[in-house]
């Protein structure tokens, strides 16, 4: 038989596959949709944000021929309408106070020789109260002056209760301890005094003996 006539036939026999065998490639793809990340669900509370920029014409916030405003100068207007009231409160805090009175008794000072040595005090007043005709004044006055003016209050105000002035001292008075001890009881004696509302209203002497540099023990 000429060798150009022979036909070979194939020697691999290929069979279909039986009806339940398993397609390895189609195990692949199922593992691989199993592993692969699943798509978020779509949330319906939440909107897609826009982060399209709208054209000036567009944007309903945008006025024409005008630009928006920066917030420092929406704050602006409040901040300019608010009033100053550090102002009112430095004035409050360091002005003066509506009544004020301020007494001090200062500067002693002793005159005469032997036995006609006496010390007189200076006595300071401030204040704007209406009993007082004076702002600011100063006079002096000896122990037995406020001896003298004690008296006079008792007989206007037998209401008030007088207080006390410093006991008298027999030896040493001249000495500075006792008189820096007798100026610290009669401070005491005229802060009181003075500052008695019921004396500024009703008292003649009050005003006369703190301010009057003329005052006169004997004409009371």
């Amino acid at each position: 038989m000429p060798a150009s006539n022979l036909r070979l036939k194939p020697t691999t026999n290929h069979q279909p596959p039986p009806p339940n065998a398993v397609n390895p490639f189609a195990l692949d793809a199922a593992a691989q949709a199993r592993s692969a990340p699943s798509p978020l669900p779509a949330n319906p509370g939440y909107s897609t944000l826009n982060t399209a920029k709208l054209a000036p014409d567009q944007d309903p916030g945008h006025s024409a021929g005008t630009d928006p405003e920066s917030p420092k100068d929406l704050h602006r207007p409040i901040l300019q309408s608010m009033p100053d009231t550090r102002q009112q409160s430095f004035d409050e805090i360091y002005g003066p106070p509506e009544n004020f009175l301020e007494i001090e008794v200062r500067s002693p000072r002793t005159h005469g020789m032997g036995r006609n040595m006496y010390t007189d005090y200076e006595i300071m007043c401030r204040t704007n109260i209406p009993a007082f005709k004076l702002r600011q004044s100063s006079v002096r006055r000896r122990y037995s002056d406020f001896e003298y003016f004690r008296d006079i209050l008792e007989r206007e105000s037998a209401r008030v209760t007088i207080p006390p002035l410093p006991g008298k001292v027999f030896t040493n008075r001249f000495s500075d301890d006792v008189i820096e001890g007798r100026r610290a009881g009669l401070e005491k004696f005229l802060k009181i005094v003075v500052g008695h509302p019921l004396l500024q209203t009703g008292s003649k002497v009050l005003a006369a003996f703190v301010q009057d540099p003329n005052w006169d023990r004997n004409a009371w």
